[in-house]
């Protein structure tokens, strides 16, 4: 399924994917890329042609493509396993289990087309349980990817990193995020984009920008937001978790299950160390065939959404 070319300020995250693996490659031998016949939609067809002996192709055998992943990292390679995330997370997931999680295996799994950007395509390619299914895996970093400068900074991070991590690569255009001078990605920090002492709204992938929308929207109505980007899912940022938490009210928000996901993250933290009210934001279970903006509204995943769920949490916590 082709995508149609983003509008003007919006940005495809394949492209900083690709644009950074090749830039890794370029300077580092044991970079290479395992493909599920998805040359194509992992937009990988330069990194073929700048090298050709190091892209394996293993057809559509996501299984046999994440072993080979293993076998590859086991041989002292830094393997980017690339395909859409609603089968390889599915169908590999005793793959990414046993032979990267839990043999520690240096592998870096790339969830392409992530969420519901198959929309029109139907359930079978919705890629929204995969951050709960993994969150479950020991020794699995797993880290959900904002704009094009993070996806990009998560790929050199996941290179550098020494095990095995899993990055959910949208599809979706999304704008570029403002930040400071001198902002850093790091595995297992979030970013407060946003300050804000009545209510946290904690985010990550293609909501992000929604959530600062849904901010200022209630701003105009005395509501200050704080918004937290939260991209690293597991190991997650306690610290910031713990912050919110003294606001008196979290809103997650995220293009997948809340149950399990962020949402199920931080509710985990929270019960245990910061009780707090809270508002989860994500699909509940099996999805209908429509486009992903049509999803995306229709369960409440929009800026409008978002603050929805915030007056709604702020008016119950004030009852």
């Amino acid at each position: 399924m082709a995508a149609a070319a983003p509008a003007a300020g919006m940005f495809d995250c394949r492209d900083a994917y690709v644009r950074t693996v090749e830039e890794l490659a370029a300077n580092d031998s044991r970079i290479v890329a395992v493909v599920n016949d998805s040359v194509g939609s992992s937009k990988l067809g330069k990194f073929r042609e700048r090298f050709p002996d190091r892209l394996i192709n293993v057809g559509i055998a996501e299984q046999n493509m994440v072993g080979v992943g293993a076998g590859l990292a086991n041989g002292g390679k830094i393997p980017f396993v690339s395909g859409a995330g609603c089968f390889l997370t599915a169908r590999a997931m005793e793959q990414i289990k046993a032979d990267c999680a839990y043999s520690q295996q240096n592998v870096k799994l790339c969830g392409i087309s992530s969420g519901v950007a198959y929309g029109e395509l139907g359930a079978t390619h919705h890629s929204i349980e995969d951050v709960t299914w993994l969150r479950a895996i020991d020794k699995l970093t797993v880290i959900v990817p904002a704009d094009p400068w993070e996806t990009a900074e998560a790929i050199r991070a996941a290179a550098a990193h020494d095990g095995p991590v899993y990055i959910k690569i949208s599809r979706m255009p999304v704008p570029a995020l403002d930040r400071p001078e001198g902002a850093a990605f790091a595995i297992g920090r979030g970013e407060v984009l946003r300050e804000g002492g009545d209510i946290a709204i904690v985010v990550n992938g293609t909501l992000v920008h929604h959530a600062l929308a849904a901010a200022q929207a209630l701003t105009a109505e005395g509501i200050a937001a704080r918004v937290i980007n939260m991209a690293t899912v597991s190991p997650l940022d306690t610290d910031l978790i713990a912050a919110a938490a003294q606001t008196g009210a979290i809103v997650t928000a995220e293009e997948g299950l809340a149950q399990g996901g962020l949402g199920g993250a931080i509710a985990e933290y929270c019960a245990q160390h910061d009780p707090v009210r809270m508002r989860m934001l994500g699909f509940p279970g099996f999805l209908p065939t429509g486009s992903a903006a049509w999803l995306m509204e229709r369960y409440g995943l929009s800026a409008t959404g978002i603050a929805a769920a915030a007056r709604e949490l702020l008016g119950t916590r004030a009852a």
